[in-house]
């Protein structure tokens, strides 16, 4: 493995007609690190992405790979790419796939142990367009690690899979970084953030937001949130009270996001009859909302 920085973006912009899908990006991957991309559709992680692997070409800024260009990196076979969706020979064998792939790289993976590592040795003879669409995921996958690259490239790589599978799929993963490789994915499931990266990267109008470890980002949204059975709530009175951000209801149980979780207990306990109360702290997706939210904040005051 190179222990140089995975990638490089300096100063990278780019601009469809009149939206601004990417606005000024700097990051840098170190080698070995797991980083997870976040955002809202429209955040511009896509376009980021397609930046890296040389499918787009930045309008300004600078995108290295490895030292070198994105194409030069994925030539050399440093580079897997697992995209959420993307051609594939819906007529061929799963068998058939993979040894094609094979062939356009120097020194591939045993097709074998590619397909044990994505968990689909049992689909080696099935045909493509026979898989469910989280097979086809793990396919995709087999076909990311061929080429034993350095840096795996995951974009929404648990999209049509249920609950055992994208447990599955990680666990593949957890060995591809086991062995020291890079990993960049983007993902719309918080949780496989939180538990699977040790980076993350908040992008919002094309902007990186925030970047931390989970932790770190969690840290960063101060608060607390109060979950309480309360009959007969009233609603605008606790949300009238001082620290409280926000209400809401699922029947008698009343959700409380708030800045001084301890003046919000006194109350509940002293003016309600609120019961069964659990007082937790912010999660990654509380953090992501709420930075989100700030940083809509300051968007439209800058506007102003």
């Amino acid at each position: 493995m190179t222990t140089t920085s995975a990638v490089s973006l300096t100063g990278v912009t780019k601009k469809y007609g009149a939206v601004q899908a990417v606005a000024g990006v700097d990051l840098t991957i170190r080698a070995g690190e797991v980083v997870a991309l976040l955002g809202p559709n429209g955040a511009g992680k896509s376009t980021t992405i397609e930046m890296l692997l040389g499918l787009v070409r930045p309008d300004q800024g600078n995108v290295q790979v490895y030292g070198g260009t994105p194409t030069d990196a994925i030539t050399k076979g440093q580079v897997g790419v697992m995209l959420q969706s993307g051609g594939i020979i819906e007529d061929a064998k799963v068998g058939e796939l993979l040894n094609l792939v094979a062939g356009l790289h120097t020194n591939p993976m045993p097709v074998q142990e590619a397909l044990e590592s994505a968990g689909i040795a049992d689909l080696t003879d099935r045909k493509m367009k026979g898989l469910s669409g989280g097979q086809k995921q793990r396919v995709r996958f087999a076909m990311a690690i061929l080429p034993q690259p350095d840096l795996i490239v995951l974009d929404e790589p648990t999209t049509g899979m249920d609950v055992e599978s994208r447990r599955d799929f990680w666990a593949s993963m957890h060995a591809e970084t086991a062995r020291g490789r890079t990993v960049l994915f983007a993902t719309h499931y918080l949780e496989e953030a939180d538990s699977y990266a040790d980076r993350v990267v908040l992008m919002r109008n094309g902007k990186v937001v925030a970047d931390g470890t989970s932790a770190q980002i969690k840290a960063s949204v101060s608060g607390r949130t109060i979950r309480a059975t309360v009959p007969g709530a009233d609603l605008a009175a606790l949300a009238s009270l001082p620290g409280v951000r926000n209400v809401e209801t699922r029947g008698d149980v009343v959700l409380l996001q708030c800045a001084d979780s301890d003046d919000t207990l006194r109350y509940l306990l002293n003016n309600t009859p609120a019961h069964d109360i659990e007082v937790t702290s912010a999660d990654l997706e509380d953090a992501v909302l709420a930075i989100s939210a700030g940083s809509a904040i300051k968007e439209r005051e800058t506007l102003a």
